[in-house]
């Protein structure tokens, strides 16, 4: 399987990459499956693919829980060093075209107070629902990249 089969079974094909890089093979190594594993199991347990009920949570934190992934990814590429790099090219398109324009945007906005205004509230989780669409996907990958023989994500009902 290349890249471009790989990303387009995901329904990730949004994502902005080269084409000749997507016509290359796709193939984790154990460095990317370790590394794919620790940050899948990161992205389970948080707001990133955990619904945020109205009356639940504050989108400070949610915002900032957003924003942790770039530290916890850059961890985890620097301790999985050179080995890992299929998992570093996914990681990195996806926090520079996913995750940055989210978190650059309500930052700016935070600072200047928009979580005391209900209607920033409101539309900050319009697009955090969105974004949460799009991690979930991301998580799929990084589980199929690990190995998960079981879809973690499904575990829990909506009900």
């Amino acid at each position: 399987m290349n890249w471009k089969q790989w990303i387009e079974n995901w329904k990730m094909t949004s994502l902005r990459i080269s084409a000749p890089f997507l016509q290359m093979q796709w193939e984790p190594r154990k460095a990317d499956r370790d590394a794919a594993w620790e940050l899948y199991i990161e992205l389970l347990t948080r707001i990133t693919t955990q619904p945020l009920a109205l009356e639940e949570g504050d989108e400070k934190t949610a915002l900032d829980s957003i924003y942790s992934l770039f530290p916890l990814t850059r961890d985890t590429i620097r301790r999985h060093g050179k080995g890992c790099v299929e998992f570093t090219k996914i990681a990195v398109v996806v926090l520079n075209q996913i995750a940055r324009p989210f978190t650059a945007k309500w930052h700016r906005r935070s600072g200047h107070n928009a979580f005391e205004d209900p209607s920033q509230c409101a539309e900050f989780r319009r697009e955090l629902a969105d974004l949460q669409d799009k991690l979930r996907r991301y998580t799929g990958m990084l589980g199929e990249m690990a190995g998960v023989e079981e879809d973690l994500l499904s575990l829990e009902s909506g009900d």
